[in-house]
C-alpha cells in the first residue's frame, strides 16, 4: 500500500489563543474523512505525526471469505515390475509416505457478510478447542481487522 504524505504548518490564532492546522481539501478527500470525523495522532517520534480516522463499530463489517486450498503431492512408491498401477492403490489406500508437497495456492469460492454474534459461533464450530476462550482472544487469533495483516513468519 503506498503512501501519500501532505505538509500542514501550524497556525496561531490570536484572537483565541488556539492553535491549529488547516487540512487540504485534497488530503480530506484521498482520506475518506469528513467534518466531525475522530483522528487518532499517531506520534512518529521524528517530529511527524501519522493520522487515522477512528472508525466506529457501525461502521464495519464482518466478511466470511470461503477458499480451496490446493497442493501439489508426491508420493514414490516402489512394486514389482510391470505393476505401476499398484502404486497408485497404496496412495489410494494413504499407505504411502510423502515425497513432497508444494502449495498451488487458494482458489476463493464465495463470500459473504454475516453477523458478529454468527462469526463468533462460526469460530467455535470451527475452532471446536477455543469454544472455552472469551471473545477478544478469539478475534486476536482468528480474526483479521481492517488494516491488520497476518503474521506468518
Amino acid at each position: 500500500m503506498s503512501r501519500t504524505t501532505w505538509t500542514a504548518d501550524v497556525k496561531y490564532d490570536e484572537k483565541t489563543d488556539d492553535t491549529y492546522i488547516q487540512l487540504p481539501d485534497d488530503m480530506m478527500l484521498a482520506a475518506g474523512w469528513n467534518l466531525g470525523d475522530d483522528i487518532e495522532w499517531i506520534d512518529n517520534k521524528d517530529g511527524t505525526w501519522t493520522m487515522k480516522k477512528i472508525e466506529k463499530d457501525n461502521e464495519k463489517e464482518w466478511v466470511l471469505v470461503e477458499c480451496v486450498s490446493q497442493f501439489r503431492q508426491r508420493y514414490m512408491c516402489q512394486v514389482p515390475k510391470g505393476k505401476a498401477e499398484w502404486a497408485l492403490d497404496t496412495v489410494t489406500m494413504n499407505e504411502a509416505k510423502e515425497f513432497s508437497q508444494f502449495h498451488l495456492g487458494e482458489t476463493i469460492v464465495s463470500h459473504r457478510v454475516i453477523p458478529f454474534t454468527e462469526a463468533l459461533e462460526l469460530c467455535d464450530v470451527d475452532n471446536d478447542y477455543c469454544k472455552k476462550w472469551n471473545d477478544e482472544k478469539k478475534i486476536e487469533v482468528f480474526f483479521t481487522k481492517d488494516g491488520e495483516k497476518a503474521n506468518y513468519e
